[in-house]
């Protein structure tokens, strides 16, 4: 294993972590979790077993990837986002009814974020900080609020392409257009 393991971390026997991850402060990775190349785990992160993480995730501190929960490369998940896992959770439950959630390639994901289980967050898309994700998104849509709603789309570099609630022509922003200029 290379990148830093710091000594504070639990790795659990049977954790699949892949080159050059960073373990920092006090996160526990579970066996069975599987976590790509390039990643950061954050302070006092939590990946369950069952949960994969691609390569380059940035998980900021205080997030935790439950079992069923699914995500893609370059994904970034904001600080104290939160995944749910069971849609009826009892304390009292012998066994939980995990309803699997994904998280497709570039999402970002914003601080204090809640996704509700069983929901699909498209590729490059964004939900922004604070808000509670009820519905699928699509790739390159930008949601916010409680509940989260529609508004807008962005570029692959997470600037805002468009505030109209249909999908535009082009989902490239001015700014990457002169960059390639």
């Amino acid at each position: 294993m290379t990148g830093v393991r710091h000594p504070t971390a639990i790795i659990d026997d049977g954790a699949s972590i892949g080159a050059d991850t960073n373990v920092w402060h006090h996160v526990h990775i579970r066996s069975g979790a599987v976590i790509g190349s390039g990643c950061n785990i954050g302070k006092n992160g939590y990946i369950d077993t069952g949960a994969t993480l691609g390569d380059r995730v940035k998980v900021q501190n205080n997030v935790s990837v439950y079992q069923g929960v699914t995500v893609g490369d370059d994904v970034f998940l904001g600080p104290s986002c939160v995944f749910t896992n069971d849609r009826y959770p009892r304390a009292s439950n012998v066994t939980w009814d995990v309803v699997p959630t994904v998280v497709h390639n570039g999402a970002s994901i914003g601080a204090n974020a809640t996704l509700i289980c069983g929901i699909t967050v498209g590729s490059w898309s964004v939900v922004a900080a604070g808000s509670v994700v009820t519905k699928d998104v699509q790739d390159h849509q930008l949601v916010m609020g409680n509940p989260a709603r529609p508004s807008g789309w962005v570029c692959t570099c997470g600037r805002v392409v468009s505030r109209e609630l249909s999908r535009p022509e082009s989902l490239v922003c001015g700014h990457c257009l002169q960059e390639q200029g």
